[in-house]
């Protein structure tokens, strides 16, 4: 997909660009939400990991992010990104069902024959975006399910 970076110092360059935007009040829940996955996929590529597809749709849904870590395990991200608790954590988002369709999602993804990756597993994490007086504060929840 084009616009993704998987180069670590330019990543760096990008989550600095990207988290000055949160700071606009006027982002739409849509708008926050797009932010928030292109800063996910930018802090793991800064932190070694290779995004390998973003906002890949399948008929059970959307994965937002298929990267491969650093320790060369595939991991399917569902990015949730937030200004308040007003609705609970980020990650109770998340429900049971939305993991269901998440698993079939990324097994339709493993049997797409365009996507042949070494890998040495797979897991499904959550990456939470708070932002709190205009900042990013991120956590990743490796194999959340």
């Amino acid at each position: 997909m084009s616009g993704m970076c998987n180069d670590a110092s330019d990543a760096v360059d990008e989550l600095a660009e990207i988290g000055s935007l949160f700071d606009d009040p006027l982002l739409s829940s849509r708008e926050l939400g797009e932010l928030g996955e292109r800063y996910a996929a930018a802090w793991l590529v800064s932190r070694g990991w290779r995004v390998l597809d973003r906002n890949w749709r399948s008929r059970y849904g959307e994965i937002d992010i298929v990267a491969v870590c650093p320790e060369r395990r595939l991991a399917f991200v569902e990015v949730k990104t937030r200004r308040t608790m007003r609705h609970g954590l980020p990650q109770e988002a998340v429900t049971a069902a939305k993991q269901a369709n998440l698993r079939r999602a990324g097994v339709q993804w493993l049997v797409d024959p365009a996507h042949r990756i070494a890998h040495t597993g797979v897991r499904f994490d959550v990456f939470t975006v708070m932002v709190r007086d205009g900042r990013p504060d991120v956590h990743l929840i490796k194999g959340a399910f």
